[in-house]
């Protein structure tokens, strides 16, 4: 019994410190791990202060368009940037920016070598003085279709015909020196308006040179452009009129856009771009009463408010005492055994830890990458569900319902979360649990990112309706908030395995796998030692109706029933339920038969950790016998010593080297082990007999001390031993005589008749 608690503050205060630090279970590294993330965590929350809202402080009476009911002056100077003037700056600056083109040179000199060739192969046909029809024939067959006949005349009758090379070498020269362009049908519309820039690179430097739109010669201009330069610079000749019909097959685009070098000048353009700075001046009147409240009103508000909270001492120590009390709390709530009934392992304070530095700096960085403007909560982008699921599954569903809200809390504590943010994260994470509670394949995460992202659709209707958000952006934050549901159970899908084994963590899917009688295992087990492959069977079922009827985790007790006696297969003609007519202990001492008896739970807890078995399993491997006695060995060890005048056995070589069962699942699986046993040996077993004999069982088990700390209630026995009484009495169906409604006393007195006609089970079987 417990002594009742002191009733002075000072031992009360004193129990509660320990209780929130735990000094005497203090483990230096997870404690120095916790410290670390509570400072990594504290200063980027501070680090992120002079982003906090609005709604805080002074401004949450003010909103846009509200009338002002009082005057509101700037105490201090302050300054700021107006983001949208700069914007307005930057994107104006960035509108001046000419797109880029590159004129290509080979492409001249390509062309001018494909002039040269045409006028060198007509004035072979004039110096063999070709009729003008044969000239016409030879020059349709080299180049087909390029010359109509009139041009060929033209030509052909020239006087001058002998300089025509000359002629269109000089022009080609001036045409694509200039550069014919080839502009994309989109994409400039985004550029200056009035001219391009034109780049040469000569191989040796590079020139520039700005090119109106006016002056750009593309294929739709370069007829004009080829007539006039003619007419310009041959007075009218006959060349004149018929150089673009004799110059324009000749020539191709030869001046590109450069999209890398327009976004270079781009990004220059933009890192040119000062800040628009707006200064405000102390004793300025920022809101003023009778008058609507601008948005121009709130950002200067909102800077004086900021830039005080930022350089206020007592509000970084204010804020600082609470983040601590926060981080306390969670501390006191998942270090403690308020919500669990066993310690934290390391792993799963490291787990906790990064977990938590990771959604607190994710949300202090997303939230630098959210415009204040827009109506999509910070939240929204991070998936908190996750975050949930994963203790969740690993750890504990009430330690996933602390960090539902304890994460959300601290990011709005800190400032990334505003309220809407908070809301958001918080159904989303308590959805998450809740989607959780009878998963049992790892296809039923999907489902739960289902179900997570129709709430958080609902959940972002409501926002949207609450902020009167305009229609325009329903479809797109919608689609957001379920995607956030939908990522988060597509990704717990994946990290999961690897953190399932990181951990040793006991999920309900890998618990689903390790049930599997065809592992490798069990199918061993089944060959070595198939007797105790069946009282396996037996025990899990036994077990898994108890555990369902008290509360606990059926699927834990069924697995690890079925993996509980697996150190039998070393030596498993030494059990009696693999014996068929010869004992081997008959030929061994008692002593020795202890030893090898006892030696497969040791065994047993060998092979569960090679087989990389969660630890819950093998506790129960490691505890299914507890400490109790093997006494049918030690009665036995003690008539012989007594007779050969050897003085007292030592009892403790003749128990179990285990720790009595420390959960209710593994108390379960050994009252079921002794029961399965033990029942056996009833010679027509009905059930109020078994009934009998299977509260002698569970009382002796209380009686030593086996059950002292598995935290079963006499609630929770009685409710075992009638699961036990239902399964067995179905097993044994075909055995039991059921009485025709006997009296009571009767009843007990045939069930202790025939309980004392009962052999003794042999000692040392189990």
């Amino acid at each position: 019994m417990k002594k009742p608690p002191e009733k002075q503050a000072g031992p009360r205060f004193s129990l509660f410190i320990q209780r929130i630090f735990n000094f005497s279970t203090l483990k230096p590294l997870p404690a120095l791990v916790t410290l670390v993330v509570f400072l990594v965590g504290f200063l980027f929350m501070m680090g992120n202060l002079e982003q906090r809202g609005a709604d805080r402080g002074d401004l949450h009476d003010l909103e846009v368009g509200r009338v002002a009911d009082l005057d509101i002056q700037a105490d201090a100077d302050a300054s700021y940037v107006d983001e949208d003037a700069t914007r307005r700056r930057m994107e104006a600056r960035e509108r001046l920016v000419p797109a880029v083109f590159r004129i290509v040179p080979q492409a001249e000199q390509d062309i001018l070598a494909s002039w040269d060739r045409f006028t060198a192969f007509t004035a072979e046909l004039f110096l063999a003085e070709s009729s003008q029809e044969t000239f016409k024939l030879k020059i349709t067959a080299e180049y087909p279709a390029l010359f109509s006949g009139q041009i060929l005349d033209a030509y052909y009758t020239d006087s001058v015909r002998d300089r025509y090379g000359e002629y269109g070498q000089m022009i080609l020269r001036r045409i694509m020196g200039a550069g014919v362009f080839a502009l994309p049908k989109f994409g400039l519309e985004s550029y200056n308006p009035d001219a391009v820039e034109l780049v040469y690179d000569s191989g040796i430097r590079s020139e520039w040179d700005r090119v109106p739109y006016g002056g750009i010669i593309t294929m739709d201009s370069v007829e004009d452009a080829i007539r006039n330069d003619a007419e310009a610079s041959m007075n009218h000749s006959a060349f004149s009129r018929i150089a673009p019909e004799l110059l324009i097959p000749f020539i191709k685009e030869n001046v590109f856009f450069s999209e890398e070098d327009t976004r270079q000048r781009v990004q220059e353009a933009r890192q040119g771009v000062e800040p628009v700075i707006v200064h405000i001046e102390k004793g300025k009147k920022i809101i003023r009463k009778g008058f609507v409240i601008t948005d121009e009103n709130m950002r200067e508000l909102r800077v004086l408010n900021v830039s005080g909270r930022a350089g206020d001492p007592r509000n970084i120590f204010g804020l600082a005492l609470l983040y601590l009390l926060l981080y306390g709390i969670l501390v006191f709530l998942c270090g403690g055994k308020m919500l669990l009934e066993k310690d934290l392992s390391d792993p799963e304070i490291y787990l906790l830890c990064a977990l938590t530095a990771l959604y607190l700096v994710a949300a202090v960085s997303l939230r630098s990458l959210v415009p204040e403007t827009e109506s999509l909560p910070v939240s929204v982008i991070l998936p908190s569900a996750l975050f949930v699921m994963i203790p969740a599954l690993l750890i504990s569903f009430r330690i996933a319902l602390v960090f539902a809200i304890f994460l959300p809390l601290a990011a709005f504590i800190g400032g990334p979360f505003d309220s809407h943010s908070f809301i958001f994260a918080v159904i989303s994470g308590i959805v998450a649990i809740y989607s959780l509670r009878e998963a049992e394949k790892r296809m039923d995460l999907v489902k739960a990112g289902l179900l997570i992202a129709c709430t958080n659709a609902l959940v972002m209707s409501a926002i949207l309706l609450n902020r009167h958000a305009g229609i325009g952006v329903y479809p797109s934050l919608l689609f957001w908030a379920a995607f956030n549901g939908l990522a988060s159970g597509m990704l717990v899908v994946g990290v999961l395995p690897p953190l399932e084994h990181a951990l040793n963590a006991v999920t309900v899917f890998r618990l689903i796998e390790l049930s599997d009688l065809n592992s490798p295992t069990l199918k061993a087990l089944f060959t070595a030692a198939p007797g105790t492959y069946s009282h396996s069977i037996m025990v899990a079922n036994l077990a898994e109706a108890a555990c369902h009827d008290i509360g606990a985790s059926p699927l834990l007790s069924r697995v690890g029933a079925y993996y509980h006696d697996i150190g039998k297969m070393d030596n498993p003609s030494y059990f009696v339920e693999n014996q068929t007519d010869y004992n081997r202990h008959d030929d061994l001492a008692p002593r020795l038969s202890a030893t090898v008896i006892r030696s497969h739970v040791k065994m047993g807890v060998e092979r569960a950790q090679a087989l990389g078995l969660p630890q819950a399993v093998i506790d129960v491997i490691a505890e299914h016998h507890g400490n109790s006695l093997i006494t049918w060995f030690y009665s036995k060890a003690q008539q012989q010593e007594n007779a050969e005048g050897k003085g007292e056995v030592d009892i403790a070589d003749f128990s179990y080297p285990g720790n009595p069962p420390r959960s209710r699942e593994s108390a379960v699986v050994m009252l079921a082990d002794v029961t399965e046993a033990a029942v056996r040996t009833l010679q027509k077993p009905t059930a109020p007999k078994m009934e009998k004999f299977i509260q002698e069982l569970i009382d002796a088990k209380v009686e030593h001390g086996q059950l002292a700390e598995s935290e079963l209630t006499f609630r929770d026995l009685e409710a075992i031993k009638k699961a036990f009484v239902r399964v067995l009495a179905g097993y044994y169906h075909s055995r039991i005589e059921y009485p025709k409604a006997p009296a009571p006393d009767a009843g007990v007195e045939r069930a202790e008749k025939a309980e004392k006609t009962e052999p003794a089970p042999p000692g040392g079987q189990r």
